[in-house]
């Protein structure tokens, strides 16, 4: 069934637009024109947040960030195997699923620590990217909004974690 809700919107979409009398294929090709300008705006700061989380990774500063903040997290009831996950999933979420299939695939599927990981994957946003894309083109001050993200996530980790002990 899933795999017709998207035709189907886009059946629907066309008939309210010819019944509306309005040129839908014209409105399409504008609305496409304005998103090359999008991509050119957008593209900078999303090269930028790649060669950051390549960096992050090769230097291994993750690992020392893992190792300073392990006592913290595990403090918070986050498990050290999945703080590396903690603090990459702000950046990228192609590099978090990465990681998450390492977990997964080491300590099996039905562990309380995959749960963690999973629950993490599941509550929190690769902040980073999203701001950047969201506040390319705005003049927004943008850093409380990733301080509020950022706070967001770990504490949607530190209670994902807390409930996945009773599961």
């Amino acid at each position: 069934m899933s795999v017709f809700i998207i035709p189907i919107l886009l059946i629907l979409l066309i008939i309210y637009g010819v019944y509306k009398k309005i040129n839908v294929y014209s409105a399409f090709c504008q609305g496409a024109k304005k998103s090359f300008d999008l991509i050119k705006g957008i593209f900078p700061y999303i090269v930028a947040i790649m060669i950051c989380i390549a960096l992050f990774r090769i230097s291994g500063l993750g690992m020392l960030l893992v190792k300073l903040l392990s006592p913290l997290f595990c403090l918070l009831g986050i498990p050290v195997e999945v703080c590396e996950l903690v603090l990459l999933k702000p950046f990228t979420g192609s590099g978090s699923i990465s990681l998450l299939q390492d977990i997964i695939a080491k300590y099996g599927a039905d562990s309380y620590i995959s749960y963690c990981a999973c629950t993490i994957m599941g509550s929190s946003e690769t902040v980073f990217y999203v701001s950047s894309v969201y506040f390319a083109g705005s003049k927004q001050k943008i850093a409380p909004a990733i301080i509020i993200s950022l706070l967001g996530g770990v504490i949607s980790s530190v209670l994902g974690c807390f409930i996945c002990r009773f599961i």
